[in-house]
């Protein structure tokens, strides 16, 4: 009745433990270590795709995605100020994405007038050249 082998399996077994918790521990500060720097140019690119998006009209024409993305650039702000860059750089680029949506939906609604101005001057334009004796 030898309980060597027994004995030496346990030991290698909390070993084993040790170096994984060792490597996982090492793998969690190297992650800290290497976090996303402040998204500032993200933010400011956001800041400016905002203003044009509301120069286009967008906070008229496009409500719902101009609110989305003021909503979500507040987020990024208030993620920039806690220090949380990755959440702050996420939510910039989403920001940034909405109100190109929402400068888009702005500048179709525009376009929709525009064409719809358009067919009613050539109905008037018709229906003067058909009085029109001939």
């Amino acid at each position: 009745m030898n309980n060597a082998p027994h004995f030496t399996y346990r030991r290698g077994s909390v070993r084993a433990a040790l170096g994984l918790t060792l490597v996982a521990a090492v793998l969690v500060l190297g992650a800290c270590a290497t976090s996303v720097p402040p998204p500032t140019s993200q933010m400011a690119v956001a800041n400016a795709a905002l203003a044009h998006a509301v120069g286009a009209g967008s906070a008229e024409l496009a409500p719902v995605e101009m609110a989305m993305a003021r909503d979500k650039m507040s987020r990024a702000n208030l993620a920039l100020a806690a220090e949380k860059n990755e959440e702050a750089l996420a939510l910039a680029q989403q920001a940034q994405l909405d109100a190109q949506l929402a400068e888009a939906k702005a500048e179709a609604v525009k376009a929709r007038k525009s064409a719809f101005a358009l067919q009613e001057a050539n109905r008037a334009l018709r229906e003067e050249m058909a009085r029109q004796p001939r």
